[in-house]
């Protein structure tokens, strides 16, 4: 214990309290024992500190800050080193906001394309996610913030989030849910990390010893801080039980005094509160030391950055007759409404103010073209323009090429909300259909922060997708167009001829309470590649101005070694992709794994050997059987390529066997064993599970942690009645094309959460009165709402008058 000495001066109380969220985003300060409170703000892809009255959803303003592009950006660039880059200015503008622990990244899985903040994650992949993670950590933490990836774990919807059980195997659970999360420990170093919403196999992410204690802590040694998503926490003294320290963001010191009532009645240990009171002051002594600030200059700076970082995660996915670059005084038209207002980042509680943000209309001027007109073409709301429409097609007419920019506007994709499908609005893709019948030569500009269905790629001959590509885009794209960039950007996901072709469709999102994860590890390309399922665009893949040869493979025990060459007349990057596979495997495999990547800058003309090394990852499998990392002897095909199906060169290596004790019986698991589990049984779900799938139907009385939106089944006609003007108010704003955060965050709000939100105001005894009454119970659950109030507003106030006297007696 690092901190005894200060520990044995602390009360039971100000140790209680410390675990606890003082406000929005502040942490209790205790001055007589001179311990500060520390600051938390959001910023995966940018600091967002508010100005005023803080919120978790992002509904009030905040300081201006860089907004650089969004994770799923990023992570097209495959590279690590620009993540850190990235992770060093957050961390320098966290310093100059005054912010200690900055709220990310976010590394989940992208298990499947409609989870509304798939915007925000790095990968279908867990070994790129993680791998990008750790740049991120690396970077913001070597400016003395602390980084706080998320959210841990199996968190891939966003329907029901706060009140969903991930029924997943152990197996899939370790490779493919968890393997960002250790590359972001053990690699990144992470100093804290965020639990999810969720329930993990029935356990609640953020009380579950198995991820926190089991794993987290003994496996990976990690000895930082776990804080809570906000409102996420279930039960505060099994969190701390189970590992967890810091619940946010403001229980009004009623969890405080649960922790405390637990201690007395031997529930549990003060020792085990001295441990994670430990950790809390651990990192609120580091985080206040003095740190250095930024200027304007050094905003300047992160600019540049961020048109950097946009530049190298676009992604050329189509270029017939090399219609890109475009030719200086090339006749242009520019087109679409994401021309004159980009879509630069996600929806949501990230949501950057950004410093300035470029439009692609007030850019294109100063480039080498010759530009015979600009306009908006569509809606970005929707619906049909006629004399819109007119415009946009009089003006292609008179020109060469036509730039059109296009996408998911912000109502498409949002945190709170999962997407109903993978189209982008109709009504753009109907103007795209009438340009093309009047100038064949369209490249698109695609704006969306997730994978979309692309039936209409036909209509354009060049594509460059730039994600969300953050304030500095605008002039990213305009640059890649025009040739002063060669574009490098690779894809971190699938994009699928359409959505009925994706692995988890059957099973996703949740039914009900539970979330069966029955595809396992056939996730993204895992699932395509194994099923010979064909796909639009594959994991890995993206175009170039120039070309590259691979040759001379050679595979060792330590790692591969090939020679690259830029055969082309243009300088330009290259990712150089490492996949592994077992033909012969006595488990059930992918056809192929990503177990190793590398960027490479070559001039024209230049070779290059790379070395990619192995690793502890390379061969490894969970194995049920002896509950620990296995690998299966045998020998393992080594494949070298550009993208998970241009597969340049193959080898071969033998690798010895750590156990001859195999889980999986073929004849049980005829889905998995063939990669095709679309459509698995119960059975063959129980067999990969090793135990009974649990039920996860609502039944009889409604409990604390059913959400708001379960009101349908109350027994009270009152709380049904709320639950319809709820519905009522969501179904209108989805005809007007709105999102509402905060009624989608109510509406879904489990009813515990009620009195982690709100400032100490609602306590959980008054949520149990609550309960009472939308269980039908009207005047007992009203009473003990109503006694229940003046109780807690006692109680706290007694709390804080003993936080502010002298040694808090």
């Amino acid at each position: 214990m690092k901190h005894k000495e200060i520990i044995d001066k602390m009360t039971l109380e100000e140790k209680a309290a410390l675990l606890s969220g003082k406000g929005e985003w502040q942490t209790w300060n205790l001055d007589r024992l001179g311990i500060p409170s520390i600051y938390c703000s959001d910023g995966p892809h940018g600091i967002r500190k508010q100005a005023g009255t803080g919120d978790h959803l992002g509904l009030n303003p905040s300081l201006p800050a860089t907004c650089f592009p969004t994770a799923a950006t990023v992570a097209n660039s495959w590279d690590p080193e620009l993540g850190d880059k990235i992770g060093q200015a957050l961390g320098q503008e966290a310093n100059t906001q005054g912010v200690d622990i900055v709220l990310g990244p976010g590394l989940n899985i992208k298990r499947n394309p409609l989870c509304g903040r798939n915007f925000e994650y790095f990968s279908e992949d867990p070994y790129l996610a993680g791998k990008m993670a750790a740049g991120y950590i690396r970077g913001i933490q070597s400016q003395g913030v602390y980084a706080c990836p998320k959210h841990f774990a199996v968190n891939s919807q966003e329907l029901r989030r706060m009140a969903m059980n991930a029924v997943v195997d152990e197996r899939t659970l370790r490779e493919i849910y968890l393997t960002g999360f250790e590359i972001a420990v053990k690699e990144g170093h992470a100093k804290a990390i965020m639990t999810s919403y969720n329930q993990v196999n029935g356990t609640y992410a953020n009380e579950n010893a198995h991820l926190l204690t089991d794993i987290l802590r003994d496996e990976w040694g990690f000895d930082g801080i776990v804080i809570t998503d906000w409102g996420g926490s279930n039960d505060h003294v099994k969190g701390v039980q189970a590992g967890s320290d810091l619940e946010m963001p403001n229980p009004g010191l009623d969890s405080a005094r649960q922790l405390i009532k637990a201690v007395k009645e031997g529930r549990i240990k003060e020792s085990t509160i001295d441990n994670s009171v430990d950790r809390m002051l651990e990192a609120v002594f580091e985080l206040s030391q003095e740190r250095e600030k930024i200027d304007d200059k050094g905003f300047k700076k992160h600019n540049d950055l961020a048109y950097r970082a946009a530049a190298e995660s676009a992604v050329l996915l189509k270029n017939s007759d090399n219609i890109l670059p475009l030719k200086p005084d090339t006749r242009v038209a520019l087109i679409g409404d994401f021309a004159y207002v980009p879509r630069y980042q996600g929806s949501g509680s990230s949501v950057v103010n950004a410093t300035s943000v470029e439009h692609m209309n007030m850019l294109i001027n100063n480039t080498t073209l010759h530009v015979v007109g600009c306009t908006r073409g569509y809606l970005r709301s929707g619906g049909i323009d006629a004399i819109m429409e007119k415009a946009a097609i009089d003006l292609a007419e008179q020109a060469d090429v036509v730039i059109y920019c296009f996408g998911l506007d912000e109502l498409s994709e949002s945190e709170g909300v999962d997407r109903n499908h993978m189209r982008i609005p109709q009504n753009q893709i109907h103007l795209l259909e009438k340009l093309v019948k009047v100038n064949k030569n369209i490249v698109g500009v695609l704006s969306a922060g997730s994978a979309i269905e692309m039936s209409w790629h036909h209509c354009l001959k060049g594509i460059i997708h730039g994600y969300l590509y953050g304030q500095a885009g605008a002039q990213a794209m305009l640059d890649i167009i025009t040739g002063k960039i060669n574009p490098s950007g690779r894809l971190n996901e699938t994009y699928p001829v359409r959505y009925e072709d994706t692995p988890s469709l059957r099973y996703f999102p949740s039914v009900e309470r539970n979330s069966e994860y029955r595809e396992g590890i056939f996730v993204g390309y895992r699932y395509y590649d194994t099923a010979n399922i064909r796909v639009l665009y594959p994991f890995g893949y993206g175009l170039s101005y120039t070309n590259f040869k691979y040759s001379d493979l050679i595979v060792n025990n330590d790692g591969i070694r090939i020679t690259v060459t830029n055969t082309g007349d243009v300088d330009g990057a290259e990712t150089i992709q490492l996949y592994i596979g077992k033909k012969d495997a006595k488990i059930f495999r992918p056809d192929k794994e990503l177990k190793g990547f590398k960027k490479v800058f070559l001039k024209a003309g230049e070779s290059r050997n790379i070395n990619i090394d192995f690793d502890d990852k390379t061969f490894r499998y969970w194995n049920i059987i002896t509950s620990k990392w296995e690998v299966e002897a045998g020998e393992y095909q080594v494949m070298v390529g550009a993208d998970c199906q241009d597969i340049r060169h193959t080898g071969q290596i033998n690798i010895d066997g750590t156990t001859t004790e195999y889980p999986y019986s073929k004849d049980h698991m005829l889905s998995y064993f063939s990669g095709n589990i679309q459509k698995v049984s119960d059975k063959e779900f129980e067999e990969l599970l090793d135990r009974t799938i649990p039920d996860g139907k609502w039944r009889g009385e409604l409990d604390v942690n059913d959400a708001v939106c379960q009101m349908y089944y109350a027994k009270s006609a009152l709380a049904r009645f709320i639950y319809k003007i709820l519905t009522n108010k969501l179904k209108k704003n989805e005809e007007l094309g709105k999102t509402d955060l905060n009624l989608l965050f109510q509406y879904n709000i489990p009813f515990r959460a009620i009195a982690k939100m709100t400032g100490g105001i609602v306590s959980m005894e008054m949520i149990d009165g609550v309960m009472m009454v939308v269980n039908g119970h009207f005047f007992k659950g009203f009473g003990i709402v109503i006694t229940g109030f003046f109780r807690n507003r006692r109680l706290n106030k007694k709390y804080i008058k003993k936080l502010n006297s002298n040694g808090g007696k």
